[in-house]
């Protein structure tokens, strides 16, 4: 643990070597490094704003990305960029597609990206990416980009690791906005229509603002933005509506209980995962497991039986 130490006093500095081994180090987490990675920099975290732009694939995720990114560097703010990518089925590492997109800013210093694998996690985003969000706060961003993989309606765990929620939709989508009304639709903070140049603008902002209409009645409206990201058209207007959510946040009280409640998930799904592994340690350990299995088998006991017997061995 000596090595992680020393990493984190290198990552509190700036370090950018010491950010990306402390990443992979969480994304590979079997030893516990990673529990020992945040107890370190617990204390230096809440500072960093998080934003989630997610969308179907091919919306322009990563073009609006990298501008937002631009239009922040001439304000002179520290960056960390999460794309998660598809998941290579020949290697399990990600797919550089955003990396890729977004290698213009890899020069930039103070322009941290981070391309990470959602190895089948559902939900558009990756297992590790709560702890990299960590990491990244701690190594001084003033602002995170978390931006998903781009799997359609499921993609909604996105809204528990952010501040403010971009969902990226394109002219011409109107049968699938239709189709994800139940799921994205419900999670954007602000609703950005990219590629406004082309037909059918107008009737993609009137059919969000239908299915807004639909949903239940709430004190915060998620405004419509048009922009043009590959052409730098919008980027301003949009930096405001994000600047004018986190406003609404800090003046309801939102912002530190969605922080909390986002808090309070992670504690739960922590405690989920301790007691999963343990239970599988005792499964495997389990007395005549072999026999047990046939008993269940031969309709002699049932699974449920013998689940309660592991579950009390469990909690003592």
């Amino acid at each position: 643990m000596n090595q992680i130490r020393d990493l984190v006093e290198r990552l509190l500095k700036g370090e950018v070597v010491a950010a990306a081994k402390l990443i992979t180090m969480t994304e590979n987490a079997n030893s516990g490094e990673n529990e020992e990675i945040i107890r370190l920099i617990s204390p230096y975290l809440g500072k960093a704003y998080v934003i989630g732009i997610t969308g179907a694939p091919g919306v322009g995720k990563s073009t609006l990305t990298d501008k937002l990114v631009k239009f922040l560097r001439k304000k002179n703010k520290k960056i960390g960029i999460i794309a998660v990518d598809p998941t290579s089925p020949f290697s399990g590492g990600a797919i550089l597609g955003d990396r890729i997109r977004l290698q213009q800013l890899a020069t930039d210093e103070d322009v941290f990206i981070r391309s990470m694998a959602s190895r089948g996690h559902l939900g558009g985003i990756s297992d590790a990416t709560a702890d990299t969000i960590k990491i990244l706060d701690a190594f001084g961003c003033d602002y995170i980009f978390v931006e998903t993989v781009g799997v359609g309606q499921s993609e909604i765990e996105i809204v528990k690791n952010v501040d403010t929620t971009i969902l990226v939709l394109i002219p011409g989508m109107g049968d699938e906005i239709q189709a994800i009304k139940a799921g994205i639709m419900e999670i954007a903070d602000i609703f950005v229509v990219n590629k406004a140049d082309k037909e059918g603008v107008e009737r993609t902002i009137l059919e969000i603002e239908m299915l807004q209409n639909l949903a239940e009645k709430k004190d915060y409206l998620a405004p419509i933005v048009k922009v043009i990201a590959r052409e730098n058209i919008g980027i301003d207007e949009l930096w405001r509506k994000i600047e004018a959510h986190k406003k609404y946040l800090i003046d309801n009280g939102k912002f530190h209980s969605n922080r909390k409640t986002r808090l309070e998930l992670e504690l739960k799904q922590a405690v989920h995962n301790k007691l999963l592994k343990h239970s599988k340690k005792i499964v495997e350990m389990h007395e005549n497991l072999s026999d047990t299995l046939d008993k269940i088998y031969a309709g002699k006991t049932d699974i449920y039986s013998v689940a309660n017997s592991i579950t009390e061995k469990l909690l003592k």
